[in-house]
Formats: C-alpha cells, structure tokens, sequence
C-alpha cells in the first residue's frame, strides 16, 4: 500500500472541509462509507456493521502535512521571508512529532504500532495527513525568523485519516477532525516552538485516544 496520501484522498478532505462550513456532509461516500450519528469528531465514516476489536495492533503511515492556502503570504512579516525549504522544514517537524505522539498513547493503551511489513488479521492500518495547517506565531516549530506573536490560541489544523484493513487492504473508515487549539482559557500569550509543540502534543493525543476507544470497545460512536 502505498504511504503517501493520493491526490483523491486530498481532494475528498479538501471537499469535505467545505461541506464542514456549508452544506450537510452525504449520508454514504463514494467508497461505500455511512456518516457516523452522534460522532466525537466532526466527521466519521465507517463500513456498515465494521468493528475494531479485532485489532491490537497499527500501522501507522508516516503522516502528510500540508499548510492552509495562502499561509505563508498571510503570515508574512517586514523582517521574514518564508523560504520553500523552511516550509519544508517544519512540515517534517510536525509529521515526526505527530507520529511519536500518537504512537506513544496508543501504546499507552495497550496497542502496539508495528512495521508496515507487518499485515496480519489483527493490523489495523492508519494513512494519517494534517492539511490546513495554520499556526498563529509567523515562527512555528521554531524555523523561521525571530519575531514574536501574541494570541491566546497556537492556532489550527484539520485530521484526515484513512483507515484500512491490513490484510485486505479495504478502507473501513475515514475521519476529518478540524481543531483549534483552546489555549489556556483565553490568556494571551506568546507563541513559539514550545507553545506549538504542546498545542499539537494536545490535540494528536485526542485522535489516538479516540482511536483507542473504538478499538477497545468504550466508544459509543
């Protein structure tokens, strides 16, 4: 299976993500996938009657990251020119720290994360990609310029995640969670690597967790 995100893959999140703001999202996806009532996160599609109990074990694809359009211009300072390597920079940042953070609470809960070799009946595949990205400070991950944001949020990213069944390589659900970092209850402060990190630590920890409760039986959605 191939580890990147596919272009339609994208374009099925992007779509998505307009659907989130306007429209009511379609009751079945095109892969066969029935919207989730009642779910946690925003949008849940799962194969009717599919369960997760039967895996104790993930793969998890090295996650794809892409920024919100137009971030870069947006964001953009007198004193700092974001360079495509720097953009490139801090995308490897936040796939890597998303991959050991959610590896690290899956393995908390009793799920062990295994080489994408690894196909067997009780293997969960996870294709993970964070597209929207949208940090407030003009520095995320620390990469670029010297300048200082004050906001009460780090700032905000969307999880679309594809999940298959290893050796029969069916998708069996989709996720799209966009989220905004709360902050700490609405006090200003300044943003930076550290603020960043933490932001993302906070929300990649409730994906795993929501992932976990599925497989575990304690979700009701």
């Amino acid at each position: 299976m191939k580890k990147g995100l596919t272009i339609l893959a994208l374009s099925l999140a992007v779509i998505a993500g307009g659907a989130l703001a306007k429209d009511e999202p379609p009751q079945v996806d095109s892969n066969g996938l029935h919207l989730v009532e009642h779910s946690k996160l925003r949008l849940v599609y799962k194969l009717p009657d599919a369960t997760f109990s039967q895996y104790d074990k993930v793969i998890l694809v090295d996650c794809y990251v892409a920024f919100k359009k137009d971030w870069a211009q947006d964001r953009a300072f007198d004193a700092i020119r974001v360079t495509p390597e720097q953009i490139k920079t801090v995308k490897t940042r936040v796939a890597t720290e998303f991959k050991k953070e959610f590896t690290k609470e899956l393995e908390k809960r009793g799920y062990q994360v295994v080489p994408d070799t690894d196909a067997a009946k009780d293997v969960l595949i996870v294709r993970p990609a964070i597209i929207n990205l949208d940090p407030q400070a003009p520095d995320p991950m620390g990469s670029i310029g010297d300048s200082s944001t004050f906001s009460d949020s780090a700032g905000s990213l969307t999880l679309f995640a594809e999940l298959y069944d290893s050796v029969t390589s069916q998708m069996i659900a989709k996720v799209i969670d966009p989220e905004a970092d709360q902050g700490f209850g609405g006090q200003m402060m300044r943003q930076s690597e550290a603020t960043n990190k933490l932001a993302l630590d906070r929300i990649v920890n409730k994906w795993a967790n929501a992932l976990a409760d599925h497989m575990s039986h304690t979700a009701k959605d």
